[in-house]
């Protein structure tokens, strides 16, 4: 079976749109996409007058050289969302297909389902917050097109060993498309799930340069999948994705001189990661800290309303997931620089020592 038979057959048989961009490149007058011919007023940005490219060729290649896949391999759009997005509308018929999710686990993919009219089945995770293989299987019915599995699991933050993902694939072979979302690999050090694409063509790869590589701000996500599955998205994909500030944030940050920098500070951020975690585990009012393989720790407290709201008062932000299934009582801290790692741990004993 062809991965691209679970897809919906329109969209196979969709004619997609054919920007400027497409069918035509180099040249040197451009009268082809209706563009001004001056660049924007002086500081605005020279050559914003064009269309960017849809899937900038430079980029595929040096995404595809990072993450060790071929350029046909790789899409690249606004954040994983847009990604998530695509695959729903690509494999999910309204009213009749469904995906699959392990909750608690990233809430896009429930919404990008809700929104194409697709139902959202569930195969919880454990107790201890492991990927149950045998459940999530069993929940697995004919209607399902997307399995998603997060790993490391945001808001958790466990990490699904490589052989599972495996295990995982090869039972879904002719039944559904395993998404592996790997948005926080880079500070669990452990091996892709991109390795899998060689032998099974309905597995794929969600990453991000949005977390290691600092770039949230431009918004530049990843798809890794077979040839044929990117060539799918890209019927149904925005004409012009990524803007050019984007797309050239993303080639700045990916450069071999720019990786290096990110692994420095990738080992940083997982040397604060442990150093935070014992430091919260001394506090009186945490519960547990849930095992994290990602740039942050998700902290059980006693009463987690009054330490939420202590800390925005002393100016610190963090994340309330306790409307999370398994999550009641739970905080969610992303690892900052050692300056700020500190001002959390102060105003924590602060209030540690107001309330004794």
């Amino acid at each position: 079976m062809n991965v691209l038979d679970l897809a919906r057959a329109e969209i196979r048989a969709l004619t997609p749109y054919s920007s400027a961009r497409m069918e035509a490149s180099g040249g040197q007058v451009l009268l082809n996409a209706n563009e001004s011919p001056w660049s924007p007023a002086e500081g605005a940005g020279e050559g914003l007058n064009r269309y960017p490219d849809p899937q900038p060729a430079a980029l595929l290649r040096q995404l595809a050289a990072l993450y060790d896949v071929a350029p046909e391999q790789v899409l690249v759009g606004r954040g994983s969302d847009e990604a998530i997005d695509l695959l729903v509308r690509a494999f999910c018929r309204a009213g009749e297909d469904a995906i699959l999710i392990s909750p608690p686990t990233f809430g896009m993919y429930a919404v990008a389902a809700s929104i194409q009219g697709a139902a959202v089945l569930q195969a919880p995770l454990t107790d201890d917050f492991g990927l149950d293989a045998d459940a999530l299987l069993a929940a697995v019915t004919p209607a399902v097109k997307l399995v998603f599995v997060c790993t490391p699991n945001n808001p958790s933050g466990d990490c699904v060993p490589l052989a599972m993902l495996d295990r995982l694939a090869t039972a879904l072979r002719g039944r559904a498309l395993l998404v592996v979302d790997e948005a926080y690999l880079e500070f669990a050090g452990s091996a892709s799930a991109s390795t899998l694409l060689a032998a099974h063509d309905h597995v794929a790869v969600l990453r991000t340069l949005s977390k290691a590589y600092a770039l949230a701000g431009a918004r530049v996500g990843v798809l890794l999948a077979a040839a044929s599955v990117i060539g799918l998205l890209r019927r149904i994909l925005a004409p012009y994705p990524l803007p050019a500030g984007s797309v050239a944030s993303a080639l700045a940050a990916t450069s071999p001189d720019a990786v290096a920098t990110a692994h420095e500070r990738i080992g940083l951020l997982c040397v604060e990661r442990e150093r935070l975690r014992a430091a919260l585990a001394r506090l009186e009012d945490v519960v547990a800290i849930l095992p994290s393989a990602a740039n942050f720790l998700c902290v059980r407290w006693r009463d987690a309303a009054p330490v939420y709201a202590g800390l925005l008062r002393a100016g610190i932000v963090v994340r309330d997931v306790s409307r999370y299934r398994g999550l009641a009582g739970c905080l969610r801290i992303s690892v900052g620089t050692p300056e700020e790692n500190r001002a959390l741990l102060d105003a924590l004993a602060r209030r540690q020592e107001s309330t004794a």
